[in-house]
């Protein structure tokens, strides 16, 4: 996935907005709640998003994939693919779904009803 591909799908998600920050990364929020960027790391596209516990802890055991630099070592399930062979194109939008569920469903039920949200985590 390059630049345009990871903004192209972001944009896809209900509620989202795009910000340039951080030294020039691709910022995607949903709300006012970041959920993917895509930043450099040694002139590539780095991908980082937020993780269930689970993949937080096998993930990283994978080339290319680490704890995300700044968010991770302040305690967050976030994580980088960085560098080769990382996530295939279909796992990367897997993950990066994942990470938009987890923190839409961080926002109250009055605010996603209010943005347009499905409440589909709820039984």
């Amino acid at each position: 996935m390059n630049r345009d591909e990871f903004n192209t799908f972001c944009c896809s998600f209900p509620a989202t907005s795009h910000v340039v920050q951080w030294g020039n990364s691709d910022v995607w929020k949903v709300a006012d709640k970041v959920f993917a960027i895509c930043g450099w790391n040694d002139g590539r596209d780095a991908f980082t998003f937020k993780v269930t516990e689970i993949a937080f802890e096998v993930l990283p055991e994978t080339p290319g994939i680490r704890p995300a630099p700044y968010l991770a070592s302040r305690g967050m399930k976030w994580l980088q693919v960085f560098d080769l062979p990382g996530l295939s194109d279909s796992e990367l939008r897997r993950h990066i779904g994942i990470s938009y569920d987890l923190v839409a469903r961080g926002l109250s039920k009055k605010k996603r009803l209010a943005l347009g949200i499905p409440l589909n985590d709820e039984s």
